[in-house]
């Protein structure tokens, strides 16, 4: 007898619930707010009552006691209201950028940058060699290996030595030490323009895939204004912009001391800004003037420039606004580091980034 069997309704893995899509907007007021949980969860209230975006079966109350059920709101005390995020939920957030920027990006195989020189590494290449001490046992060229026992030795008297033995070749893999600047002057947000999210999104973004696919290379982050400061990659998503000048010689110096500490000789610095360094200081006083290239600023920042040169530790400048003023100072910054300089839009800074991160080629986007 052919029948129906009814039974509960298991939605599909890809398939968003409405706790998904709650989720992704309270990520996103939840970077705005720079980490207040409360003030996010207030926002999130104010548009559900404008755009209703709940129902009567599932309310924001529902919604903040499954945040707490999965690990992404932990309360400070015992119905005390208060929530923070938790490790989870900064996670989560800098896998959803990752999504967002890189999403359309095919995956790499895992390891290294690849160099020019054949050495010890992990991506074969055509060309076999002898077997030498050190060389990886994975690497054995099995079939070429058992070719040449046979004809050394023999078929009747086998017997595998290590002079029979050949390897593949493969690219030696380099590490790669970069430390990520990220503008956080007070320009980051005026004329009505949120340049900060975009760049903070990237930075996650740029994390998340170092961390994924090149685990073997450091990424520091630092962000500079009137000083310049490192910050943990845990703390990006609630990065906030403050009432600073530019100082790009601070956030240069810092790089400098943090690239120093890293063992590794392969080095480069992605420079995230909106404008010309506006900010320098001397002694314990600052130097500012916010009009024009101020010559004193300039000579300090190009002489900097000039000095990562020197170290050949290259600098990109990623440049997101297309003020023409601004192309002198970039162009001068540029040619003293021997770098490169893209003029990126916020749409594009992401694809952009690491673009430049895989491959460090001379190319023109």
């Amino acid at each position: 007898m052919r029948g129906w069997l009814i039974s509960d309704y298991i939605p599909e893995e890809n398939e968003q619930t409405l706790f998904d899509s709650l989720l992704k907007v309270f990520q996103e007021l939840l970077m705005q707010s720079g980490g207040n949980a409360a003030e996010a969860l207030a926002w999130l209230t104010q548009l559900d009552n404008i755009y209703k975006l709940t129902n009567q079966d599932y309310t924001i109350s529902d919604f903040i006691e499954e945040l707490k059920e999965k690990g992404f709101l932990k309360e400070e005390t015992f119905n005390s209201g208060k929530f923070t995020p938790t490790s989870k939920m900064n996670i989560t957030i800098r896998k959803e950028a990752f999504n967002d920027i890189f999403g359309k990006i095919k995956k790499t195989q895992k390891g290294n940058h690849n160099s020019k020189v054949t050495g010890r590494g992990e991506d074969y290449i055509s060309d076999l060699k002898s077997f030498e001490f050190g060389d990886k046992i994975e690497n054995i060229a099995v079939t070429e290996s058992l070719k040449n026992s046979y004809i050394n030795n023999g078929i009747d008297d086998f017997m595998l030595t290590h002079q029979d033995l050949e390897v593949h070749e493969t690219y030696y893999q380099s590490k790669m030490s970069t430390v990520l600047m990220i503008d956080i002057s007070h320009s980051m947000i005026l004329y009505g323009e949120d340049r900060i999210t975009p760049a903070k999104k990237v930075a996650m973004a740029l994390a998340e895939f170092i961390r994924s696919r090149y685990p073997k290379d450091s990424l520091d982050v630092l962000v500079f204004g009137n000083d310049a400061w490192p910050i943990n990659i845990e703390d990006l998503p609630y990065l906030e912009v403050g009432p600073y000048h530019t100082n790009t010689v601070a956030g240069l110096e810092l790089a400098l001391d943090l690239l120093r500490k890293r063992r590794n000789p392969n080095k480069q610095v992605f420079l995230i800004t909106d404008g010309k360094p506006t900010c320098i200081k001397k002694g314990k006083k600052y130097y500012k003037n916010p009009f024009g290239l101020d010559r004193m600023i300039m000579n300090r920042t190009l002489n900097l420039a000039t000095r990562f040169r020197k170290l050949d530790i290259p600098i990109t400048t990623f440049m997101i606004a297309s003020d023409p003023y601004l192309q002198e100072y970039v162009e001068l910054f540029t040619r003293a580091n021997n770098g490169k300089a893209f003029y990126s839009d916020l749409n594009q800074l992401g694809e952009f980034i690491l673009r430049d991160y895989k491959n460090r080629k001379d190319k023109r986007y």
